[in-house]
């Protein structure tokens, strides 16, 4: 299937690993010039360097802490016009209230919830006066099915979902579209890192991580790929009419755990 991305401009932020580092291989092989959003350059220049040598593509990147105010705006002014914007960036910390302080749960959201939407304003703006672009905001499930031991994410997620909904509902009128998805369990490094650890406390070896998720409907997390290629799609103009919405990409975890209907 051809999704008619190739010549499209892609702004991916954290781009530099896991999810975001994937949907940055999934739009370079459907020929998209990227713009790579992190903090580290190392890592960036990494990636750079794989997609020009695997996929040819025309890759620009830009080292920029989006939790600092002004950031997005000076992205969006260095990246310039662009079709496609991919939301990514973030990594909010685990903990209840209790564990999460008032320093910690604002540097979290400043770097996902307000870096979302300071870049996405700033956008839009341009997208809208073109007529045209869509937006799609990686989030994470905890924002539709809430877990006390993860607070901040939980609740920074929710208000995302609701953003994402609301944007997408107004931009549309503009030309724009504003789509969302909501991975589950994803195996990136930060995942296997926390489940390494829980399996050293519970089982005794960290090695044994991946028993822990064997509860999930496939046996196993997602892959980044399997989340970039939803993301590529949903980006896509074989998407054309879906807008405002967000895809909860979790295997059936949902519908597997959801209560009976009354009968």
């Amino acid at each position: 299937m051809d999704l008619e991305l190739k010549g499209k401009t892609a702004l991916v932020t954290g781009a530099s690993k896991g999810i975001g580092r994937a949907v940055a291989e999934a739009l370079a092989a459907e020929g998209c010039e990227l713009h790579l959003c992190a903090r580290t350059e190392a890592q960036l220049q990494a990636a750079k360097g794989a997609l020009e040598q695997r996929r040819g593509a025309k890759v620009t990147i830009h080292p920029l802490d989006l939790s600092k105010r002004g950031a997005p705006r000076k992205l969006a002014d260095a990246v310039g016009p662009i079709d496609l914007l991919v939301n990514n960036a973030g990594a909010i910390p685990a903990g209840s209230l209790g564990d999460i302080d008032e320093d910690r749960w604002r540097a979290a959201w400043d770097l996902k919830v307000f870096g979302y939407i300071d870049l996405s304003r700033v956008v839009l703006a341009g997208m809208a006066a073109r007529g045209r672009g869509v937006i799609v905001n990686v989030i994470g499930l905890a924002g539709v099915r809430p877990d006390g031991g993860y607070i901040a994410g939980s609740a920074g997620n929710a208000a995302l979902n609701a953003f994402t909904r609301a944007l997408g509902g107004e931009a549309i009128d503009k030309g724009v579209r504003v789509v969302g998805v909501n991975p589950g369990l994803v195996t990136t490094e930060r995942l296997i890192t926390l489940m390494e650890a829980r399996a050293q406390k519970i089982l005794g070896d960290r090695k044994r991580w991946r028993e822990l998720t064997e509860y999930l409907p496939l046996g196993r997390p997602a892959e980044p790929e399997e989340v970039a290629d939803v993301v590529a799609f949903l980006a896509s103009a074989r998407a054309a009419y879906v807008n405002g919405v967000v895809l909860d990409i979790d295997g059936g975890v949902g519908a597997r755990n959801a209560p009976q209907a009354k009968r």
